[in-house]
């Protein structure tokens, strides 16, 4: 059988998968009547002031930014920001997305908020379950400096058990507004291999996708209940999808990207 969200569990399975999985995705919902409400605030007064929700995420936290720009379901004023824009926009030579440390590495993260074409009254929306690497921590600092809301998604009990690798010793958590808790264990990973081999099985994408659907929910709501019209993507993929979302796409021409 496998425990809650301490990460415990006694065998690999599917089911020993869903059983740990379940009360983790339920710690996350504990989270709806405080820091998601706060979160949701910050991005109504963003949109309602003409901003655009900027998400980033490094390694396999670029997941939660690919659930918050672009989908289906969800808001039209939104951005990814993601490492291969330093080449694909920023004119870095390809042979930096090689780098295993790019994502540990400061250094190009002004020149990752300079190609998201922020403007003020954007928001961002940082995701990382360590919290330390040095693109994160970086980037996090430059959106403070320029003002921007910052709304973090990290594993505060990953983080808690981890020394900064910026040169700052900060952490993401040390600039954000809000902060949302996947409440993935230390390591993501879930489940026992045997004899000690090692964890495997990892929630964070899945835990981070909840989140964003949370705070995707709790916008709308407030928009809709106050008789608005929210901008929201329609699926691609049925008819006039393409129409809709093209049209409603043009409000923010050169401030939105949908690359691969």
């Amino acid at each position: 059988m496998a425990s809650s969200n301490t990460g415990e569990s006694t065998g690999v399975s599917a089911q020993a998968y869903v059983q740990t999985l379940m009360p983790i995705l339920a710690a996350v919902t504990t989270q709806i009547d405080g820091p998601i409400q706060q979160a949701a605030d910050l991005m109504v007064t963003s949109l309602r002031a003409n901003g655009v929700i900027q998400a980033f995420g490094s390694g396999h936290s670029e997941a939660l930014a690919m659930e918050i720009a672009g989908r289906a379901g969800g808001l039209i004023a939104s951005n990814r920001i993601a490492l291969r824009d330093l080449v694909l926009l920023g004119g870095e030579p390809k042979e930096l997305l090689r780098s295993a440390e790019l994502e540990r590495d400061p250094a190009y993260s002004r020149k990752l908020y300079e190609l998201s074409a922020a403007r003020e009254g954007d928001l961002f929306v940082i995701a990382s379950n360590s919290g330390v690497n040095g693109s994160i921590v970086e980037l996090a600092s430059v959106v403070k400096e320029h003002g921007h809301p910052l709304i973090a998604i990290t594993s505060l009990q990953h983080t808690g058990g981890m020394d900064s690798r910026h040169p700052s010793g900060k952490k993401l958590i040390d600039f954000a507004d809000v902060v949302l808790d996947n409440q993935a264990p230390y390591g993501d990973s879930v489940l026992d291999l045997p004899d000690g081999a090692g964890k495997v099985c990892a929630v964070s994408s899945i835990t981070a996708a909840l989140i964003a659907q949370l705070l995707v929910a709790e916008v709308l709501r407030r928009m809709t209940e106050a008789g608005e019209t929210p901008p929201v993507y329609l699926s691609a993929n049925i008819p006039g999808g393409d129409e809709h979302n093209h049209a409603l796409e043009a409000r923010y021409a050169g401030r939105i990207r949908r690359t691969a």
